[in-house]
C-alpha cells in the first residue's frame, strides 16, 4: 500500500531500481510540502533519520503478526513526539480484510493519542473524512504490479477475449457461482478462465506474465468477492483498460456504511464516480456479456478511453486530497 501510494498515486521513484534491495528511497515536492519515502526491509523503527517534523507511516495491520509490527513503529514514533524530535503522524493503514481494525483506536489523538490522520483501507465504519479517511487498496505491489503506461495499442486494438477470470475458486463461494455460470452457456470459451483451488501469494514470472496478458486482452475483468469486495485485481484492470465487472455484495465482517457514506462496499470509489459495471448477482452475466458481443471496436475504445482517464484522475485526486489533509492538519495555516 506504501509503494501503491508512492509509484502510482504521487507517481515518484526510488533509488536504487531494485525492488529487492534493504532500502529504497525517493523525494518529491508536492503542494507546500517536500515528500521524502523510504521502504524496505532495512526500514526499522530506531534506524531511520529523523530530519522531518512531521512523518507518515505507512503499516500494515492485515493480520495478528503484522499488528504487532505496527504496534512497535507507532511506539517508537510516540516516542519521538514526546521527546519533541517530530510534531505529528500520520497513518496510512492497509486494514483488515473484515475492517476488525479496533486495535488502532487508542492511539488516534480523538481517542487521547497521538497520530493526527489516519487513511485506512476498505469501508471501514469509522471513516468521517475528518482525522479517518478511506484509502483505496490499490494494485498488488507486493507482486510487483507495474505503474502501466497507458499506450496506443492498449487504447484501439481488439482484443481476443470479451472477459477475464484468473485466481482462485473457494469451495461454496459465489466464485463457485460464477464458474458454473461461465461453463453453463460456454462462455467460457469467449473468455480467458484460469482457476486455481488454492491460493498463490507467489507468483512465478510465467503466472505473471500470464495475467498482465489477460487483463490487455479483455474487454471485462470479472471481480467476484473473496473475503473483502475490494481487490487489487479491480485497480490492476483499471491499469490495462479492463472494464471491472464488480460483484457488489457486502462481505462477512465489520466493514460497512460510515457517517460519511451510504453506499457501501466500495464507497470510495463509487463516490468517485468509477465507470465500472456493478451486478448483484453472476445470474445477470451472461445478459452482461452479451451486450458485449454486440458492441463495435468504436465503442469499446471510447470505454476504455473513458476507464483510463476517470483512473488517472481518480490518483491525482487522491494525491491531492492526500495532500491537502496533511497540510491542513499538519501546517499552521498562514494568517498573512
Amino acid at each position: 500500500v506504501g509503494l501503491y501510494l508512492w509509484q502510482h498515486i504521487f507517481g515518484g521513484h526510488l533509488e536504487p531500481a531494485d525492488v529487492t534491495a534493504q532500502w529504497r528511497e525517493g523525494s518529491q515536492k508536492a503542494g507546500k510540502t517536500y515528500f521524502s519515502f523510504l521502504t524496505g526491509p532495512s526500514v526499522v523503527p530506531g534506524y531511520f533519520s529523523v530530519e522531518a517534523e512531521h512523518v507518515v507511516l505507512v503499516l500494515n495491520g492485515r493480520e495478528p503478526a503484522k499488528v504487532a509490527a505496527a504496534t512497535q513503529w507507532l511506539h517508537y514514533a510516540r516516542t519521538l513526539i514526546q521527546a519533541h524530535k517530530i510534531r505529528h503522524v500520520a497513518v496510512v493503514l492497509l486494514g483488515n480484510e473484515r475492517c476488525d481494525n479496533g486495535w488502532i483506536q487508542p492511539y488516534l489523538r480523538r481517542n487521547g493519542g497521538f497520530v493526527n490522520l489516519l487513511f485506512v483501507t476498505y469501508d471501514c465504519a469509522s471513516v468521517n473524512e475528518e482525522d479517518i479517511f478511506q484509502w483505496p487498496l490499490g494494485v498488488a505491489t507486493y507482486r510487483n504490479f507495474p505503474v502501466v503506461e497507458p499506450n496506443w495499442s492498449m487504447l484501439r486494438d481488439p482484443r481476443s477475449y470479451l472477459c477475464n477470470f484468473l485466481g482462485t475458486v473457494y469451495k461454496n463461494s459465489s466464485r463457485e457461482t460464477l464458474m458454473e455460470i461461465l461453463k453453463q452457456d460456454g462462455l467460457d470459451k469467449l473468455c480467458w478462465i484460469a482457476a486455481r483451488e488454492q491460493w498463490q501469494p507467489q507468483e512465478t514470472n510465467e503466472s505473471f506474465k500470464n495475467y498482465q496478458d489477460a487483463l490487455l486482452q479483455s474487454d471485462l475483468t470479472l471481480c467476484p468477492v473473496g473475503i473483502n469486495t475490494e481487490c487489487y485485481r479491480i485497480y490492476e484492470a483499471c491499469s490495462y483498460g479492463s472494464l471491472p465487472v464488480i460483484e457488489d455484495v457486502m462481505t462477512p465482517g465489520d466493514c460497512g456504511n460510515s457517517s460519511m457514506y451510504h453506499s457501501a462496499p466500495l464507497q470510495l470509489l463509487k463516490t468517485m464516480g468509477a465507470p465500472f459495471i456493478f451486478i448483484k448477482n453472476w445470474n445477470e452475466l451472461p445478459a452482461v456479456l452479451e451486450k458485449e458481443k454486440k458492441m463495435s471496436l468504436q465503442e469499446k475504445i471510447q470505454r476504455r478511453k473513458k476507464l483510463l482517464e476517470w483512473y488517472q484522475n481518480f490518483k491525482a485526486w487522491m494525491k491531492q486530497k492526500f495532500i491537502i489533509t496533511l497540510e491542513n492538519s499538519f501546517l499552521p495555516s498562514d494568517k498573512g
